[in-house]
């Protein structure tokens, strides 16, 4: 099934969904290959194609996945938010208790959820230049971003999560990913969602993130 959605619709209702997937249905391997192969028709750098995407279904698969996901979230990491961070992140009251929410839902539930996308890419950025990394990540984020926006056209529900920081190379040592070559970029459920009626999301006014000819 292939939503019909304009462009517009597809790029403003392709949302992070958490409690929304649906835990009781399998993806159809035929979906998640579609969804590659629009992602990699993504722009990449030097037409290198250094992308990889790691599907987990296999349920002992899912299983040790899904404990090194908890035990990352309980890890933490990351640099604190500051004052304006705050304030951007609570300027529509109540939606960061929506995101918790919806994260415990997450944390209480990722063993059910039926494929792990764990998009990958060769080289890594540890302690990389702006240059490199600017590289690296520019040649897997928009080929992630193509595949969500093809899950969603398809009924298929995506998160972007960074659980996989943490312990990254622990998740790479259980899949098998030579990590010292190659970069697990994100951790990403898949399935189907319940109801397809998303919404765009409520933003901060444009006039503080559009900057013309100079900051």
């Amino acid at each position: 099934m292939t939503l019909n959605l304009t462009p517009d619709e597809l790029l403003s209702t392709t949302r992070a969904v958490r409690k929304r997937l649906d835990l009781s249905r399998p993806v159809p391997r035929q979906l998640i290959e579609e969804c590659v192969d629009l992602a990699t028709q993504a722009p990449t750098g030097r037409n290198r194609q250094r992308w990889h995407f790691l599907i987990i279904t296999d349920r002992d698969q899912r299983r040790i996945v899904a404990d090194i996901f908890r035990r990352a979230l309980a890890t933490g990491g990351g640099q604190p938010v500051n004052d304006r961070d705050l304030r951007r992140m609570n300027a529509h009251p109540g939606s960061m208790e929506r995101i918790y929410d919806g994260l415990r839902h997450l944390y209480d539930n990722i063993h059910r959820v039926p494929a792990f996308v764990i998009p990958a890419v060769e080289g890594r950025t540890d302690r990389a230049s702006v240059l490199d990394q600017s590289m690296t990540w520019g040649s897997i984020l928009p080929a992630v971003w193509s595949f969500m926006l093809a899950a969603r056209a398809r009924g298929l529900g995506t998160v972007w999560t960074t659980a996989q920081g943490p312990r990254e190379r622990e998740l790479a040592k259980a899949l098998g990913v030579p990590s010292d070559e190659v970069m697990l970029a994100a951790f990403i459920p898949l399935a189907y969602t319940i109801g397809t009626d998303f919404k765009p999301a409520r933003r901060i006014p444009r006039d503080e993130v559009l900057h013309w000819n100079h900051w």
